[in-house]
């Protein structure tokens, strides 16, 4: 197959640093084309990063150009109208987390995928940590064999901390204004303090709801929603227990994410970097304590030095060109939005 042509909808701070940076460095990809509203950074971005053309809007990227792939870093509740328009193309999407700022929105994106007969993978980019793939690994291999007994416990702790962590360097930046956007419609079951809470839970924390799913390796329902906002705890499918720690503490010059997944007789550690450090992975460490006078061992994998937004971009290649899955598709995360929905029911008894 010859390199994969993939067109970018916006490149504002994601667009550039989490995203096109990281695809232009993907050697069986040629991003072809751009199109942002703010026709100054449009252009400095696509001469930065050798770019041969630009566009005012997705419509006129689209009509245009013979793209293989999209990649659309806008904000979240702007994916109901967008993504339904892009699907239209018939090509692969790639967006950010989550899915969409509302369950119905979320929908019309799986109906709209499904008339257009393409798919979206959505920028859940901890599932390409090479420590995630690792740890799911050993996960899956340690419920086959039962060498450690059954899974009992999942639990992912994640304190606000610097996410960024010196990421939007080089970022160009403009004071151009974007002008009246269309956005989707509120959501009907919420009222405007609920919508608040459930859009700050989802932009904060929908990746550790997802990673949770994805650690569990089944679906999961949501028990409890501790009052101070502090505690989410779920049971999976089969029974196991889970919880998802937020804002026990905050660091101001550090990002300390870890999930623990413990059974009979072991545990699985995972450890991951902020979002947008690059060059490094998270880290992986698998306890054994068979019992029966055997000495316990504990093995720390060693990684390949390939940070996650990279490795996003190359799992988004790789699936265009059929040679593996997209990490998560648009059907798994909206079960991300029912999640948090069902969290803020709990919470906010709303």
């Amino acid at each position: 197959m010859n390199k994969v042509k993939i067109g970018f909808v916006g490149v504002g701070n994601m667009g550039q640093c989490a995203h096109l940076r990281n695809f232009v460095t993907v050697a069986e990809c040629e991003v072809v084309a751009l199109a942002e509203i703010r026709p100054k950074l449009a252009r400095t971005v696509a001469q930065r990063y050798g770019v041969p053309k630009v566009y005012r809007d997705h419509e006129e990227m689209l009509a245009a150009e013979k793209l293989d792939g999209i990649v659309a870093s806008q904000p979240f509740t702007r994916h109901g109208v967008l993504v339904p328009q892009l699907a239209k193309a018939g090509v692969p999407i790639l967006t950010e987390k989550p899915l969409a700022g509302s369950i119905a929105a979320g929908e019309q994106i799986l109906k709209a995928l499904a008339d257009a007969g393409t798919w979206h993978m959505v920028g859940y980019h901890k599932r390409s940590d090479p420590a995630t793939i690792c740890a799911r690994q050993q996960i899956d291999e340690l419920k086959a064999t039962g060498e450690l007994g059954p899974m009992r416990y999942v639990r992912i702790v994640m304190p606000p901390g610097d996410w960024v962590a010196e990421g939007f360097t080089g970022l160009i930046r403009s004071d151009e204004k974007t002008g009246d956007l269309e956005w989707d419609p509120a959501p009907a079951d919420m009222d405007e303090p609920t919508r608040n809470a459930c859009n700050a839970f989802v932009n904060y924390y929908i990746h550790q709801v997802n990673l949770l799913r994805h650690l569990f390796a089944e679906p999961y329902r949501v028990s409890y929603a501790d009052r101070s906002g502090v505690l989410l705890v779920a049971h999976s499918e089969s029974g196991v227990a889970g919880v998802i720690e937020m804002a026990t503490y905050q660091t101001t010059i550090a990002w300390e994410e870890s999930a623990l997944v413990g059974f009979e007789k072991g545990y699985v550690k995972l450890d991951l970097p902020a979002p947008l450090a690059s060059n490094r992975p998270g880290s992986v460490e698998i306890y054994r304590d068979p019992g029966g006078g055997a000495t316990p061992t504990r093995t720390i994998p060693t990684l390949p030095w390939v940070h996650a937004m990279r490795q996003q971009a190359i799992n988004f290649i790789r699936a265009i060109r059929g040679e593996a899955a997209p990490p998560c598709q648009a059907p798994e995360a909206l079960e991300d939005l029912k999640i948090a929905r069902e969290y803020i029911r709990l919470l906010r008894g709303a």
